[in-house]
């Protein structure tokens, strides 16, 4: 396994992230393929005996089942200095807003509920899940501050916005004295590149860490076409993300299956280690043991340059959607307050 520093912090994370959406009581989420607590402990065991220490949940991953599952793991199976822990919040929700709950408010009771269902003291990022159009970004980046002050957060980063809101919300932690967003985690993979519009190249101005998911868009970059799975076949979201341009796709994926069978490696592995030339650290889930494997291989894999060129050459552009399209809806809006009186940049 090969590790790198994550942005502007001092952590030091292994290429792969285990993303574990996937862990959770299925009972309390929407996805019928999550693990139950014992796979999820196998799973997590053997990333962390692969080398994998950097792990990514969220309080919204099957109502915080996820964070359990994967606080207990950690705590039976790891050190805790030798692990990198990640987990995100959501927005306020409408009853939160009627209550008068202020966004500080909200993200010490957010992350206070994060902790007490991983049973750790702190986490070492806690990233905001995604923009909340409805709340001062004043107000987020001082409860994110808040919680680094009190030793809850090592550092913060962001999910889910555009390189224009990240670049003007770290300006304002700047000026403030706040604490910035190191790390960014995203829609990228070969199939899905609207990333590097912007975002890519403001992320290496700037020293920030990419952190994708959907590194294999749903298992489809893993798969040869043709091929189907559990996860294909039921996970909708991923459905609604990809069917709609599944034809210009398989071009890519098609090239993707070509040069596998050429290195005599998975799919898999040939998808990300192109995107480990983009990246920090992309966030890989598993319900397969073989998943963590093709994973940490392909931090082993050098594409050349020009099959680098091969596998991107296809590409046109795409559509934003899922949680982009929709912030594209609020931006245009100006439903955003970014900030009041004294606070406006």
């Amino acid at each position: 396994m090969e590790y790198a520093k994550l942005g502007n912090s001092e952590l030091k994370v292994s290429r792969i992230c285990m993303g574990c959406m996937s862990f959770g009581d299925a009972g309390n989420g929407q996805h019928t393929w999550t693990l139950d607590e014992a796979n999820s402990r196998e799973i997590i065991k053997y990333g962390l005996d692969s080398g994998v220490n950097f792990f990514d949940t969220a309080i919204g991953y099957q109502s915080g089942t996820s964070e359990q599952y994967v606080g207990r793991a950690l705590r039976d199976f790891a050190k805790r200095d030798e692990v990198v822990l990640a987990t995100k919040f959501l927005p306020r929700t409408q009853e939160d807003i009627a209550a008068g709950i202020t966004g500080q408010q909200h993200i010490e009771r957010m992350l206070d509920k994060s902790l007490q269902n991983l049973g750790m003291d702190y986490v070492d990022l806690y990233i905001y899940h995604m923009w909340d159009y409805q709340t001062p970004v004043y107000d987020i980046l001082e409860g994110l501050n808040n919680a680094v002050k009190a030793g809850k957060a090592r550092y913060i980063g962001i999910s889910n916005c555009f390189a224009w809101q990240l670049a003007k919300a770290n300006a304002l932690a700047e000026r403030e004295g706040f604490a910035k967003f190191v790390s960014i985690q995203g829609h990228y993979n070969l199939i899905f590149r609207e990333e590097e519009r912007e975002m890519v190249p403001y992320c290496k101005e700037e020293n920030i860490a990419l952190t994708p998911y959907s590194p294999l868009a749903g298992g489809r970059l893993s798969k040869a076409p043709g091929e189907s799975s559990k996860r294909l076949q039921e996970d909708s979201y991923a459905k609604f993300k990809y069917d709609a341009t599944a034809e210009q796709d398989h071009v890519i994926i098609r090239r993707v299956a070509e040069l596998a069978q050429k290195h005599g490696v998975s799919m898999t592995e040939v998808s990300l280690a192109w995107l480990l030339t983009k990246v920090t650290s992309p966030i890989v889930g598993a319900t397969k043991l073989s998943h963590v494997d093709g994973a940490v291989k392909a931090t082993e894999l050098s594409l050349s340059d020009e099959e680098i060129i091969y596998l991107e050459e296809a590409y046109v552009p795409h559509k934003l959607v899922g949680v982009m399209a929709q912030n594209t809806v609020e931006s245009s809006k100006e439903k955003h307050v970014w900030s009041t009186g004294k606070q406006n940049i």
